[in-house]
């Protein structure tokens, strides 16, 4: 599906502010409320929205210590690569986990309440999984920027 002008802006819009009705976005698109439902409903069909979520404050609810943990497998097969993907999602503490290329092969965000928590994690959870070679972790100091909005230009 090719997006026009005017589902851009309400990808836009929904990006920012999820709980706006059909009749707000209609208003500020100076669209009707069924074209804007239907718009929504087409992006939703197609896959463009994925799904609806709540952005939670890590610091008021005890998990505002952030760690970027970069993993290196022992090998690169597709066993030890399925096994540790198939491991990993199933680690609450961990809210995203790539694949990259270069000297580790995964970099793990982890979200606990504090370096205790995170020892905790990586001593009866992270290093007890299958295939790990080695790891190394970096603290987040400060935020800088965090957006989950995505310029539709």
């Amino acid at each position: 599906m090719e997006l026009d002008k005017i589902d851009k802006k309400l990808l836009s819009l929904l990006q920012t502010d999820t709980k706006q009705t059909t009749k707000e976005l209609s208003l500020l698109l100076n669209l009707s409320v069924t074209a804007v439902y239907e718009r929504i409903k087409k992006m939703e069909r197609l896959g463009i929205i994925q799904q609806y979520v709540a952005l939670l404050n890590r610091s008021k609810i005890n998990k505002g210590f952030v760690v970027f943990c970069h993993v290196k497998l022992v090998q690169h097969t597709r066993e030890y690569i399925a096994d540790f993907e198939s491991e990993v999602v199933k680690l609450n503490e961990v809210l995203e986990c790539f694949h990259v290329s270069g000297d580790y092969d995964y970099i793990l965000k982890i979200c606990v309440g504090n370096m205790e928590e995170y020892r905790e994690f990586m001593i009866t959870k992270l290093t007890t999984l299958n295939h790990i070679g080695s790891t190394h972790s970096s603290f987040m100091i400060g935020e800088v920027k965090n957006t989950t909005v995505f310029e539709l230009a």
